[in-house]
């Protein structure tokens, strides 16, 4: 089967295009039957040399049975050559089933903390009420422990803090020999 399709040249990241007509079964970039067009990506776009087309002979091809590819047949259909038409493929842009699965718990786990965050700013708002009408009283009743307390807390941790002080101490005078029969 004879195609009409683009045959890569140029440097590496400055491409350019021959468009030929060639064996559907050889190289990309390989054997061909005849050059009838070439194109430039690199011009800009109102630039006449970024697409050249041989009109007569692609005529000729196209009346012998070559198929041009998607590409050439886009360029072709400028020219009024050939007919191209934008393909309709509506599972194109649709999301394969793992992604589906996905999407599904995503929602699934946001429904869940909705209703979880529902459920817990109708319970606090109940507990808060109750709450407030009994705090002034345990406020000031906390109060006056905390300042009672203090005091008496700060003792008992200064006494407990200076214990282990005093044993460091008694154990550095104590000599090497009556360390070790202690220890073993």
């Amino acid at each position: 089967m004879l195609k009409i399709r683009l045959a890569r040249g140029g440097a590496k990241k400055r491409p350019y295009y021959s468009i030929v007509v060639a064996d559907s079964h050889s190289p990309r970039d390989g054997r061909f039957i005849e050059k009838v067009g070439a194109y430039n990506p690199l011009l800009k776009k109102d630039d006449a040399q970024r697409l050249v087309l041989k009109s007569e002979r692609i005529s000729e091809w196209l009346a012998k049975g070559a198929q041009p590819t998607e590409r050439v047949s886009r360029f072709l259909s400028t020219q009024g050559l050939a007919k191209w038409e934008h393909g309709q493929n509506p599972k194109k842009g649709e999301p394969h089933a793992k992604a589906k699965e996905r999407v599904a718990e995503r929602a699934e786990r946001e429904a869940a903390q909705a209703a979880a965050a529902a459920e817990a700013a109708a319970a606090p708002a109940v507990e808060e009420d109750v709450v407030e009408e009994a705090a002034p009283e345990q406020t000031v009743a906390e109060e006056a422990a905390t300042e009672e307390a203090a005091p008496e807390e700060t003792v008992a941790e200064m006494a407990a803090a200076e214990e282990p002080v005093a044993e460091v101490a008694q154990a550095d005078d104590a000599p090497a020999d009556e360390a070790a029969p202690t220890e073993a």
